[in-house]
């Protein structure tokens, strides 16, 4: 994997936050990055796993398809957004953590072990049985920058143990920008103690895929929007947006 040395810090200065970014251009076999050392540091998920949640929970059949609504439990949460009634599409892109808790808990820990060994996804360490729906949040789970590009690139050549209709469902879900010259894939997640954020996916634009992981210190909530800003600014600085 060749590296390039093109220097990616002027988004994280200008943004005054302190992280990492690793970027892969497909086609050329090319790696940017910012803070190498940061980005094979193995860290929480946080909810960047609700990439691979959904792909469990479409296979398994917990839940049957990315319209399938669960009934909201009148438990007022922190985030408007997330306190209605949500299928898998809208829970994605909101980001609800009680609807994947939910999926979590129907999937069961010894299914759950079983896929997240299966993928290899970071660590694959769960945790303990009633860690079931915490585990990405704030359990043992790790995983790094780099490893996180590995997974989105085996998501995207349909190379994960998951059928093709789970597959193209989550890509689905997983769209946050789509216009006629590119379409940005992407999660974002945000881990409390230590307080991290993450921005994972890629861009698909003049027939060649350029992924990302993105990892920041976050001491506020007013610093989340820098996760997605610092990943854009980055791939505009190196004309790949």
């Amino acid at each position: 994997m060749a590296q390039q040395t093109v220097s990616l810090a002027q988004p994280f200065q200008d943004l005054k936050v302190n992280g990492s970014i690793l970027i892969y251009d497909l086609k050329r076999n090319r790696t940017y990055q910012h803070n190498p050392a940061r980005n094979t540091q193995p860290f929480l998920p946080a909810s960047t796993f609700k990439i691979l949640n959904s792909l469990i929970a479409l296979e398994t059949g917990v839940i049957a398809n990315d319209l399938a609504i669960l009934t909201w439990d009148g438990v007022e949460r922190s985030f408007p957004t997330w306190n209605r009634d949500l299928n898998l599409q809208t829970a994605f892109k909101v980001s609800a953590v009680w609807f994947y808790q939910v999926l979590a808990r129907r999937i069961g820990f010894q299914r759950m072990q079983q896929w997240v060994t299966k993928v290899g996804y970071g660590n694959q360490s769960i945790g303990k049985a009633d860690e079931i729906d915490t585990f990405w949040l704030t359990g043992d789970l790790r995983i790094s920058p780099t490893e996180q590009i590995q997974f989105l690139q085996r998501l995207y050549r349909n190379e994960l143990p998951f059928s093709e209709s789970a597959i193209a469902t989550v890509k689905q879900i997983m769209i946050v920008e789509q216009t006629p010259e590119y379409t940005i894939r992407a999660k974002t997640g945000w881990a409390l103690q230590p307080g991290i954020g993450w921005y994972v996916g890629y861009v698909e634009q003049n027939d060649n895929v350029y992924f990302f992981a993105t990892n920041l210190d976050i001491g506020d909530q007013k610093d989340l929007p820098a996760r997605a800003e610092v990943t854009r600014r980055s791939l505009k600085a190196l004309n790949l947006l």
